[in-house]
């Protein structure tokens, strides 16, 4: 059965078609654009919020997002425990939505990041990282100017507390050090899930390295994982 993933597109997205190649041409499974004036997110297994500028990323990245039509579907879809998948923007964007915790700040740098950025896996128990092993190292490229994760020592409690980190930035080798830190994110936290484990969000671009041709297509892992979930529950 296929897994049906709806990509949200607002004005400024401009890795809406990566993530739609990912899922219909690399991985042959049914996928839609969702348009953000869209009331409803439609009859879809999973829902991805993409990176890009949305509404030219104007007041701060992902405020202005936060108000379109489509995402009080999204947050619906969320609550009834719909896969949400949010990538760089689409994080802020579900960060400013509240359907995950914490914000995205300028890089510690004030720079733009355009790399690809190492990060070691916390959790492979969740519907995005079941086809890896915890203590993997992926490698994704980033590129964000607002990616510095940011929370208060109540959040960054609670975020421990209920084990929500997922990925963290590393060295190749897996190990969790200020140098391997690309942004300034507190805790060298790269991605987070929501408490029940259906939302994700992260700042580096798995869509961007899922096929073969590609040295490292590390990015593979988050679909395939996405897909098995899907399958299980429909099965």
């Amino acid at each position: 059965m296929s897994t049906r993933f709806g990509v949200i597109v607002f004005p400024g997205s401009n890795c809406d078609h990566d993530a739609y190649h990912a899922a219909r041409h690399v991985f042959g499974q049914s996928a839609r654009f969702i348009w953000h004036e869209d009331s409803s997110v439609g009859d879809v297994d999973a829902v991805i919020v993409p990176g890009g500028f949305s509404y030219g990323d104007y007041l701060r990245s992902g405020a202005v997002a936060r108000f379109a039509p489509i995402m009080e579907d999204v947050q619906r879809f969320a609550a009834d425990g719909g896969l949400v998948l949010g990538i760089c923007n689409g994080f802020q964007i579900l960060c400013e939505s509240g359907l995950l915790p914490g914000t995205l700040m300028r890089n510690a740098s004030l720079r733009f990041l355009c790399k690809p950025v190492t990060m070691r896996v916390e959790r492979a128990d969740t519907p995005f990282t079941n086809t890896l092993a915890e203590g993997d190292v992926v490698t994704f490229p980033a590129a964000h100017g607002e990616g510095r994760y940011y929370a208060d020592a109540e959040v960054l409690d609670a975020l421990a507390a209920h084990n929500q980190v997922v990925l963290r930035y590393a060295t190749p080798d897996g190990a969790v050090t200020e140098a391997a830190n690309p942004n300034g994110s507190v805790h060298n936290i790269a991605g987070i899930v929501n408490r029940a484990g259906n939302v994700f969000g992260l700042m580096p671009h798995p869509e961007r390295c899922v096929e073969d041709l590609l040295a490292r297509p590390d990015g593979a892992h988050i679909f395939r994982s996405m897909i098995n979930h899907c399958t299980a529950v429909a099965a």
